[in-house]
C-alpha cells in the first residue's frame, strides 16, 4: 500500500509539472552572458517577470510573452553613467536617445550643482538662464525634481548627487567667504534632507563658482554629514592642470578626515605640459587605497574636455556669477583689465566653440576661437570677452588638452568607472540648435569598440564590470549593476563586433550603433536598434533614503 501511494504521488507530481511549464514575461535566449562581476562569460538564457530577473541559466520547456534571440550577441547589465548632464535634456525628451542607444540605463546627475534644493531666488535665476529648453520649475527639493522626471516619463533610471554649489547658493548666494556657524548649520540641515530624500552623496566642482568658494574644512564638515548616511563624496577637483597633485591631496584629505568613499570626476591631466603628472596622480590614488581609503575615479573616452568659454576669464571676473560678469564687461576699465588677465589653458586654435544662446552667433558653431578672432580682426582675448557679452552666456566650448596615451592608461585602472559628462540628446528638435561634444553620443560605445575590441586595453568582461557593478557598489545602489536572480532587469544586448561610436567633433549629432536591445526595469526600450517609446525609468535612491530607516 505504501509503495502504491508513493507511485501515485510521483505520478501526480509529474503530471502537474508537465501541465504547468514555467512562464516568463520576457525570455532572452542563447546570449553570451557577461554578468557584471568580471567573471568569464557563458552562453545561457535569462527569464524576466515584471521588473525582475527570475532565472539565469538554461530555460527549456518554458514560454515567454516575448522572446529575444541573443545568439551571437553579448547580454550584460545596463550601464551606469557616473556623470550625466541630462538634467534639462530629459525634461525636453525623456527618451534619453543618445545614452540609451549606447546601453546607459542609469543617469547619475549633479556635478557641483544639483536641481535642488531651490529657493525662490534660485528658481528665478534658473528660469532666466533657460535657453532652447523651456520648462516650469515644479519642485523645490532634489527628491521632488527626480520624482517630477519620473512622473513626466523617462526611459533611463535616474539619481543624483547633492551639489555643494546649490547649498551655498541657497544659504550664501555667490559670496566668496567661509560660512558663519549659522550658515554652516543651515547647509548641514539641507544636506541631511537631501540624503534622506535619496541623494547618493555630495558633489563639488571646485574650479567653478560658487562651488570653489568652499575651503577644505567646509567640505569636510558637509562630507561628515553625508558619511552618516553611507553616501559618497565626488569632486571635479580644484585643479586638473599644473596643480593636479595638490588638488588630489585635498580630495584624499577630505576622504580621510570625513571617513567617506570619494571619487574624482573625469580624472585627467590637462595641458601638454602636465601630461607627465598622470603617473604621479595614479600613484597618489594607489597609495591612498593601500592606506584603506576608498578612492575611485571616472572618465570619458576623448582627448578633449568641454566647459564654458568663460573658463579663461580671471577668477575675480566670475566670482559673483554670470550677471555680475556681464556688468563688469559693460564697464570699459574692467573689460580692459579682464582682457589683459585672460589665461588660455590651451592655444586658441585648440578651442572649438559649440554652443551659443544668441541665434545670430550660431553661424560660429564649429569654428575655433583662433578662426573667429582672425575673422573679427581682434585678439583671441578680446574675442572671448566680446563673445560672452554678445551671447549673454558662458558659451560652451571644447578644449583639446589631453593625451591619448593617458586615456589608455586610465582605462586600465581597476578603480575606474565611466561617464559622458554630457546631456542625453536626440538627433532632432531643439538639440540641433547647438553642436556638442561627441561624448554625448559616443563615450560608452567608444570604450567597447575602440578600446576593448580594437585596441584590447581591457577585456570585455572587465569593461562591463566597470560599467555596471563597480559604480553600483560604489554608490551603494541595491539590486542593480549585475545580472543576478532577484535583481532589477536593466539589461543591454549588443553586437561586440559592431558596436561603434559615430559622433565626431565636427558632426557630433550621430547615434552610436551596435546596441541591439535595451531593457529598463524589464521593459524593452530599444528593440532591434530602434527606440520603442517606452518610458519605464525610475528614481534610484541612495543608501540614506528615509523610507529605509
Amino acid at each position: 500500500m505504501k509503495y502504491n501511494r508513493t507511485i501515485f504521488f510521483l505520478f501526480t507530481a509529474l503530471i502537474l509539472g508537465c501541465s504547468t511549464p514555467e512562464s516568463y514575461d520576457v525570455i532572452i535566449r542563447n546570449g553570451q552572458i557577461i554578468d557584471g562581476t568580471g567573471s568569464p562569460s557563458f552562453i545561457g538564457d535569462i527569464g524576466i517577470n515584471a521588473d525582475t530577473i527570475t532565472k539565469i541559466g538554461t530555460i527549456k520547456n518554458a514560454t515567454g510573452q516575448s522572446e529575444i534571440d541573443a545568439q551571437g550577441l553579448v547580454v550584460a547589465p545596463g550601464f551606469i553613467n557616473m556623470l550625466s548632464w541630462a538634467t534639462e535634456s530629459l525634461i525636453e525628451d525623456g527618451r534619453s536617445q543618445s545614452d540609451i542607444r549606447q546601453g546607459v540605463t542609469l543617469e547619475v546627475m549633479g556635478e557641483g550643482e544639483s536641481m535642488g534644493p531651490l529657493n525662490d531666488w534660485l528658481k528665478q535665476e534658473m528660469k532666466e538662464a533657460q535657453q532652447d529648453i523651456k520648462f516650469d520649475i515644479e519642485w523645490t527639493t532634489l527628491s521632488e525634481y527626480l520624482e517630477f522626471l519620473e512622473r513626466k516619463g523617462v526611459s533611463t533610471n535616474i539619481t543624483s548627487f547633492l551639489g555643494n554649489a546649490s547649498l551655498r547658493l541657497n544659504v550664501m548666494g555667490y559670496e566668496n567667504r567661509p560660512p558663519t556657524k549659522k550658515e554652516m548649520d543651515e547647509m548641514k540641515d539641507l544636506t541631511r534632507q537631501a540624503m534622506e530624500g535619496g541623494a547618493v552623496g555630495l558633489s563639488t566642482a571646485l574650479v567653478y563658482v560658487p562651488s570653489g568658494h568652499a575651503n577644505t574644512e567646509e567640505i569636510i564638515e558637509l562630507a561628515k554629514v553625508v558619511a552618516e548616511y553611507d553616501g559618497m563624496y565626488i569632486s571635479h577637483i580644484r585643479d586638473e592642470e599644473s596643480g593636479l597633485l595638490n588638488a588630489m591631496d585635498e580630495l584624499i584629505a577630505i576622504s580621510r578626515e570625513a571617513n567617506i568613499r570619494s571619487e574624482i570626476y573625469h580624472f585627467k591631466a590637462s595641458g601638454n605640459e602636465n601630461w607627465h603628472l598622470m603617473d604621479q596622480a595614479i600613484k597618489l590614488i594607489e597609495n591612498a587605497r593601500n592606506e584603506g581609503l576608498k578612492i575611485t575615479t571616472d572618465m570619458y573616452m576623448y582627448n578633449a574636455s568641454s566647459t564654458g568659454l568663460n573658463f579663461s576669464l580671471p577668477a575675480w571676473a566670475k566670482e559673483g556669477g554670470h550677471d555680475v560678469t556681464m556688468e563688469m564687461i559693460a564697464k570699459p576699465e574692467l573689460k580692459a583689465k579682464m582682457i589683459k588677465e585672460i589665461t588660455f589653458h590651451v592655444p586658441p586654435e585648440k578651442i572649438l566653440l559649440v554652443g551659443f544662446k544668441n541665434k545670430k552667433l550660431r553661424h560660429l558653431i564649429g569654428k575655433t576661437l583662433a578662426e573667429i578672432a582672425t575673422e573679427r580682426g581682434k585678439s583671441p582675448e578680446e574675442t572671448v570677452v566680446n563673445l560672452i557679452y554678445e551671447d549673454d552666456s558662458r558659451i560652451q566650448a571644447v578644449y583639446f588638452s589631453m593625451s591619448e596615451e593617458n586615456i589608455k592608461k586610465k582605462i586600465a585602472l581597476p578603480f575606474m568607472s565611466f561617464c559622458s559628462d554630457a546631456g542625453s540628446y536626440a538627433t532632432e528638435g531643439v538639440f540641433l540648435n547647438k553642436s556638442t561634444h561627441p561624448r554625448a553620443y559616443g563615450s560608452f560605445a567608444r570604450l567597447l569598440g575602440k578600446y576593448v575590441r580594437e585596441e584590447k586595453i581591457i577585456t570585455l568582461e572587465e569593461a562591463i564590470r566597470k560599467l555596471s557593478s563597480q559604480p553600483a557598489q560604489n554608490l551603494r545602489i541595491k539590486k542593480r549593476g549585475m545580472l543576478k536572480k532577484g535583481y532589477f532587469a536593466d539589461i543591454v544586448i549588443f553586437d561586440p563586433d559592431k558596436i561603434l561610436d559615430n559622433a565626431t567633433f565636427k558632426q557630433p549629432h550621430q547615434y552610436a550603433t551596435g546596441m541591439i536591445h535595451v531593457l529598463v526595469n524589464g521593459k524593452q526600450v530599444l528593440k532591434d536598434g530602434e527606440h520603442t517609446g517606452a518610458l519605464p525609468g525610475r528614481v534610484v535612491r541612495g543608501p540614506g533614503w528615509k523610507i529605509n530607516k
